[in-house]
């Protein structure tokens, strides 16, 4: 059963003081809140470094050049949910300890009755963690209205979660069959809704992807007054005879306009995490995150300023 809010309190404060009055390894205790920023922190997905132990995840990102990392709490992750309770914890000190930010965790949870999901938000909320990103939800073969219905009660649920552990909830637009995959299918949705509570994890790539670049623009005008994370992603359109194709790449070599994009973010005085997030197969990853590590670090400086 997942521990409440209170229980979770309890049993860290417990612990502190037990280790304080007996030898033992040391317990993890709540960071500070993260510090003010003037430039988006950029961070790595953290399903990039499953070669690696999550110990030694920090020193490798900092020395990578990252600013923090988007922490996965997915199947397949470094700590899958069923063991975030053990783990979690631990898993955001070894990455914070030499000096990263962790603001956004990346759950699969898509409904308040996910107890795993409940207890990775739980811990999300103790350690100082300001958003958490949702799983996704399927239109399937259902009618999309009735489903888009459906949706609408189990995100507002999964927020009302967030919301009690001092979470904004962060929903993504993917693409094919996730719903989302064009922002405004969130848009009514949200309607009256505190943008405190529930915002957007912006992927201009996937936008690109699924409704073209002018489609992308117009995604992100909708996005921006509830943007609350990025995740960078690029991808390219090309005509192969008469049909058009699409594809993901390394950024900067595909559609999106990424001036115009970093620029309106500087605009609106954006400073939430940017998450690199490889969607497409490089022959080398390590090469291809340096690359397009690179490539945010100067779109950021143009638009922001040194």
């Amino acid at each position: 059963m997942a521990l409440t809010r209170r229980e979770l309190l309890g049993a860290a404060a417990a612990f502190t003081a037990a280790a304080q009055d007996q030898p033992g390894p040391r317990v993890p205790r709540p960071r500070s809140a993260p510090k003010a920023r003037t430039t988006p922190a950029v961070c790595l997905y953290s399903m990039h470094m499953l070669k690696i132990e999550y110990e030694q995840m920090g020193l490798i990102l900092k020395d990578l050049g990252f600013d923090g990392c988007n922490l996965a709490v997915v199947p397949g992750a470094h700590v899958p949910p069923e063991k975030a309770g053990s783990d979690l914890m631990r898993e955001i000190e070894a990455v914070a300890g030499p000096g990263l930010d962790v603001p956004i965790l990346t759950t699969s949870a898509n409904s308040a009755n996910d107890m795993n999901g409940r207890q990775v938000m739980a811990i999300a909320g103790f350690m100082q963690i300001p958003l958490i990103r949702s799983g996704t939800w399927r239109y399937g073969t259902a009618d999309p209205e009735p489903r888009l219905i459906e949706v609408q009660r189990e995100a507002l649920n999964l927020a009302s979660v967030a919301r009690a552990y001092n979470l904004t909830l962060c929903l993504p637009n993917l693409t094919g069959d996730a719903v989302g995959a064009a922002v405004w299918d969130y848009t009514a949705m949200l309607r009256g809704v505190d943008p405190r509570i529930v915002g957007y994890d912006f992927d201009p790539g996937c936008a690109t992807q699924f409704s073209g670049p002018e489609g992308a623009v117009n995604s992100l005008r909708v996005a921006l007054p509830r943007l609350k994370a990025v995740t960078v992603s690029d991808a390219a359109w090309t005509r192969d005879g008469g049909q058009w194709k699409v594809a993901p790449c390394p950024l900067g070599e595909g559609s999106v306009d990424w001036q115009k994009f970093f620029a309106t973010l500087a605009r609106t005085k954006f400073v939430g995490p940017v998450t690199l997030e490889i969607r497409y197969q490089p022959a080398n990853e390590l090469n291809a995150i340096r690359k397009d590590l690179e490539f945010v670090r100067k779109q950021i400086s143009a638009a922001y300023g040194q």
